[in-house]
């Protein structure tokens, strides 16, 4: 089960214990090419979900290789629960990474990679996705960031703002390492992931994150990993055109 926590003061709690970490194992650390990191979640033992952005090389607009990508779940003061490289990374075919930050591509960052070996260990189980939230839903964000980087928190007292073009508008706190932390909703027996941060932004003159809504994209996704023998690197599709104000925000990628 699940433990309750009390919040701090920024709505933050450190899961760096064991005691209150560990049923939140399947969150982990991403190492990208070893300088840089993201969030990810395993939603299956050899699936993890997150941001696509994290994938690609913010200086070169390249994809990263597979091979310089490590997943460390639960990952708290130089220790991980479980340690995996990556055999596949797979983007979202309809994302663009040099497209201009608006909400068209929000909508679709989001990536699975799949594990050279699945994470089989008992104690750490992938966790469901479930369906998109409606506006004022309370929600949770599991996450590690640049100044939390050896142990994940969670924020579990923050709202759905509005809901956009599959983009969802929250006012969870996140922060560069962010990228790619899953969304939880808390309405079930245990928590599903319904989201994926893929920005920081401002509304309103108010700090807010945003998320994709996982329906659509998740399920294309999942497809093309179930076909083996189809490779995307360098597909090229075109998407349609979306107001760089369609959220009202100014776009910051954590």
């Amino acid at each position: 089960m699940f433990l309750p926590v009390a919040s701090q003061a920024d709505g933050l709690f450190s899961l760096n214990s064991t005691l209150y970490g560990r049923e939140w194992d399947a969150v982990g650390r991403l190492e990208i090419a070893g300088e840089a990191f993201c969030t990810g979640a395993l939603i299956a033992p050899d699936l993890v979900l997150t941001a696509a952005h994290c994938v690609f090389d913010p200086e070169t607009g390249e994809r990263v290789a597979t091979d310089e990508i490590q997943f460390l779940a639960g990952w708290r003061n130089g220790r991980a629960a479980a340690y995996r490289r990556v055999r596949r990374a797979e983007p979202h075919p309809e994302y663009d990474f040099r497209a201009a930050s608006d909400a068209g591509r929000v909508r679709v960052d989001i990536a699975l990679l799949e594990l050279q070996h699945p994470i089989r260990n008992g104690t750490i189980q992938p966790f469901e996705t479930g369906s998109r939230p409606d506006t004022g839903a309370e929600v949770g964000v599991v996450s590690y960031a640049h100044d939390r980087a050896d142990a994940p928190s969670l924020q579990d007292l923050c709202d759905v703002i509005s809901r956009q073009q599959g983009v969802l508008v929250m006012s969870c706190t996140v922060d560069f390492g962010s990228s790619g932390s899953p969304v939880f909703s808390f309405d079930g027996d245990a928590p599903q992931i319904v989201s994926v941060v893929s920005a920081k932004a401002e509304a309103d003159g108010e700090a807010v994150s945003l998320g994709t809504s996982l329906a659509g994209p998740l399920s294309e996704l999942r497809a093309l990993i179930e076909m083996d023998t189809r490779q995307l690197t360098g597909t090229s599709l075109q998407r349609p055109g979306v107001r760089n104000d369609a959220t009202g925000a100014k776009f910051v990628r954590p």
